[in-house]
């Protein structure tokens, strides 16, 4: 499986800069195996601690965290000899040892030369408990469920993943019945790496659903699991009302869809739990387009997407059917797919931070609004080829936005006023003014 973190783990690996990381990512997104294959690959030797699994390891770091004692303790326990230029030391679920996690500090400024990438499914909420964080001493990368190319390229369109690369229009309008094919299903499988495991080697559907099924119920697992009792309930709550608020055509977040009567103070710490777990993204909305988009947010309104588009189509109880039939999934979910798949891409390849804007006093929204350097891109969902875009035309008429983009399945096409973006070229944006900074800097 190809997974375009890969490439940011081997510019961390080389930088004179290099300080431990930290992967984080929801449960199930494939941090356990990335950062195997990148030890395998670019390591001759791995030591692997897993606090989870193993309950002895945790007693390493009682005491001292001193890096020495540290390394030593790993030999012992590892039976390996631990050269720092060529041994990767993976400290995984490391919310399960808070000594561990605060050893890094230590590595940072005494012993650099070793390489160590600690992961941990649900440390955001370890930290929001009181686990003390290395502050200014770690490099931090997030892991997310496949992209649309990842999918690609795990299906075995390399080429179709490098067309799209190229921004060859001509050439991807004569793909357009391929990728939109490839991309109902990338819509149906999500980004799931088990689930996608499947799909390659068995192109069948049922399957598929059954492990996004076992998915959600392990999540809720965690639910009882980790969280305090008192709150359990409540993160069942939100997490189960996410399918019918996306329902509704303006997607907007109630409080009153979870439960008649609910309050934002009796459910805001659930929403903190689950976006701190990764399970899923809360977008705010902002009363004015202005630079910077931060200045202008709304936290009292906001939208919740789930982590992945597959899975958002298992909890809807969406048929596989959908699929074969092609748009109708587009139809029948109010294209909140769509924009899931939307969303999903604009942060996992480019950490862009979305929000959504609508106007006081009319019906005017706007999907998605982000920053990229210095412009306000507006961004239109469309899950069919359906180009009618009255608010996105009030929105350019009013502000005279640099860019606007309408995302749908219609071809490529420049318009004086906006760009409209296949949804299968979502890299389009992405790509656009892309430098080449290293974002995993802490």
């Amino acid at each position: 499986m190809k997974r375009n973190l890969m490439k940011s783990l081997k510019e961390w690996k080389n930088s004179p800069y290099r300080k431990p990381l930290i992967l984080s990512g929801a449960r199930q997104v494939g941090k356990t195996w990335l950062m195997k294959e990148f030890g395998r690959t670019e390591y001759a030797n791995i030591v692997y601690v897993n606090f989870d699994q193993d309950i002895n390891a945790a007693g390493l770091f009682e005491g001292s965290i001193n890096p020495d004692r540290i390394i030593l303790g790993l030999r012992a326990l590892s039976g390996m000899e631990i050269d720092p230029d060529n041994t990767l030391i993976i400290f995984d679920e490391v919310q399960e040892a808070p000594r561990a996690l605060t050893s890094l500090k230590y590595f940072c400024e005494e012993a650099p030369q070793y390489s160590i990438i600690a992961a941990g499914s649900l440390l955001g909420v370890a930290l929001h408990a009181g686990t003390s964080f290395p502050v200014g001493k770690v490099d931090r990368m997030h892991l997310y469920p496949l992209n649309f190319q990842e999918f690609l390229y795990a299906m075995g369109e390399d080429a179709a993943a490098e067309i799209l690369q190229t921004k060859d229009q001509r050439m991807i309008t004569v793909l357009r019945e391929k990728l939109s094919d490839l991309l109902r299903q990338h819509y149906y499988v999500g980004g799931m790496p088990e689930a996608v495991n499947y799909y390659k080697d068995n192109k069948e559907f049922t399957g598929v659903r059954q492990i996004q099924k076992n998915l959600l119920a392990y999540y809720q697992q965690d639910f009882s699991k980790h969280a305090e009792p008192r709150l359990t309930e409540r993160l069942n709550l939100v997490w189960s009302s996410i399918p019918v608020q996306l329902a509704k055509e303006n997607r907007k977040f109630i409080y009153g869809q979870i439960r008649q009567g609910a309050r934002a103070k009796d459910f805001e710490l659930a929403i903190q739990w689950l976006s701190d777990c990764g399970l899923i993204h809360v977008i705010h909305r902002v009363t004015k387009p202005g630079y910077p988009l931060k200045a202008y947010e709304d936290l009292n309104a906001f939208k919740i997407y789930l982590l992945d588009v597959g899975l958002l189509g298992a909890m809807a109880d969406l048929s596989s059917n959908t699929i074969v039939e092609g748009n109708r999934i587009f139809t029948e979910f109010k294209g909140a797919l769509a924009e899931q798949y939307v969303l999903q891409e604009l942060i996992a390849e480019d950490h862009l931070n979305p929000m959504y804007y609508s106007a006081e006093n009319s019906r005017m929204e706007i999907d998605f609004i982000v920053q990229k350097g210095d412009e306000v891109i507006p961004i239109e969902v469309k899950a069919e080829e359906n180009l009618r875009a009255k608010s996105l035309r009030s929105y350019c008429e009013k502000y005279k936005p640099k860019t606007a983009v309408r995302f749908s399945m219609s071809d490529y096409r420049e318009q004086d006023w906006m760009v409209n973006v296949p949804l299968y070229e979502i890299n389009w944006l992405i790509e656009q003014g892309k430098d080449s900074e290293m974002k995993w800097h802490s």
